[in-house]
């Protein structure tokens, strides 16, 4: 009983690397995207939270409402460039790709871009 497992050339390897290096370089956008919507949405809450236990609210010229809508914003920014420029990257590898390859980091980007529009729209609605 024998199996026969053909090794893969260099160049097919080389076609993997870059294939994976584009899936660390979209979730390397996911998480610091990730981080900033986290981040504008603990900001909204905090200072939410603090204005309903009777703190001072003082007039300001950005407050962190601003802040947090303008950190989700810049989130979601980030998330259309590096989705767009992954599809474009993958585009020109998919013609050398020996099996066609699913990203997972695009269903998870789709999913936590989502995720921000919901805090976006939530923070501008709740003014």
């Amino acid at each position: 009983m024998s199996t026969t497992t053909t090794k893969p050339d260099a160049a097919e390897l080389a076609v993997e690397r870059t294939w994976l290096a584009y899936e660390r370089t979209l979730m390397a956008w996911v998480r610091t995207a990730t981080s900033m919507i986290s981040f504008g949405f603990s900001i909204y809450k905090f200072f939410q939270f603090e204005k309903g236990e009777g703190g001072a609210s003082r007039v300001r010229l950005f407050t962190p409402r601003d802040f947090s809508i303008f950190l989700v914003s810049i989130a979601l920014g980030s998330f259309l460039t590096a989705a767009i420029g992954h599809r474009k990257a993958v585009r020109q590898l998919t013609p050398y790709l020996s099996q066609p390859h699913h990203s997972q980091a695009e269903y998870l980007a789709g999913l936590i871009s989502v995720f921000g529009l919901v805090v976006l729209i939530t923070a501008i609605l709740r003014g």
